[in-house]
């Protein structure tokens, strides 16, 4: 097996890593710059961990679906989500990027984990010892999980017309969600150019220019700037001040 994530603030990061340990797979971030041809070919079961975003998945895992396909037909998925409360259809809808019979879900599943939108009252972050809770919460589940995929046991998470029905609404915003990304990043005063922003940015949004960072209309709402930011200066959608933000586990 070979486990395949993408996280922006380390959540799924946490999940595929906690897979792969009690699977004994591989584990890659899709940010790597590797051949993942020749992983994919090598393999016959790839699972691939990412966050649900409405509910869908976050649009560098769908082009990276979208670049290997090929790469992927025939082969066994299973698919993990994270999330922060519900996603209804979040797993189903990876495997809704391919043709059917494209590739065989073996299991699919939804963990949630500590919230990371750091700036908007009704979204608080978590406390330490919730966190924990989360976490001990996750690795049972974890475990009874890999438990049945070595028993050949199959569940699919959110493939009923139940789950569909849920994340629909969510689904339906997720076009206009991604198109007012592009645009909402703010800077503040108070940014120090120091690059950070850059470097870790998975969809290069940001540049210095000038003396300055300016963002490139090219906003995935990972987070990860807005929680890494040292003067907490970045913000998108919501643009209260940042006051505590999200390490990741």
């Amino acid at each position: 097996m070979l486990v395949l994530y993408f996280s922006g603030t380390g959540n799924s990061k946490y999940i595929a890593e906690l897979l792969a340990r009690n699977m004994d797979a591989a584990c890659r971030s899709i940010e790597e710059n590797t051949d993942f041809e020749a992983l994919l070919k090598a393999e016959e079961t790839i699972a691939f961990c990412y966050p649900v975003y409405a509910s869908r998945v976050p649009r560098i895992m769908r082009e990276f679906a979208a670049l290997y396909s090929e790469s992927l037909r025939g082969k066994k998925l299973i698919i993990f989500c994270t999330q922060m409360l519900f996603s209804g259809d979040g797993a189903r809808a990876f495997a809704g990027l391919f043709p059917r019979k494209h590739a065989r879900v073996i299991y699919a599943e939804h963990f949630i984990m500590p919230n990371n939108i750091c700036n908007m009252f009704i979204t608080p972050l978590a406390s330490d010892g919730k966190v924990k809770k989360m976490l001990e919460k996750a690795e049972r589940k974890m475990q009874k999980v890999c438990g049945n995929i070595k028993n050949n046991v199959i569940r699919k998470r959110g493939f009923n017309t139940f789950s569909r029905v849920l994340g629909l609404p969510q689904a339906v915003f997720l076009p206009q969600m991604e198109k007012l990304a592009r645009r909402s990043v703010r800077i503040a005063d108070n940014c120090t150019q120091c690059g950070i922003c850059v470097n870790l940015c998975p969809v290069n949004n940001f540049s210095l220019q000038d003396n300055a960072i300016v963002h490139n209309h090219n906003c995935i709402v990972c987070y990860r700037c807005i929680n890494e930011c040292p003067q907490k200066a970045i913000t998108v959608f919501f643009h209260g001040k940042v006051k505590k933000q999200y390490k990741g586990i």
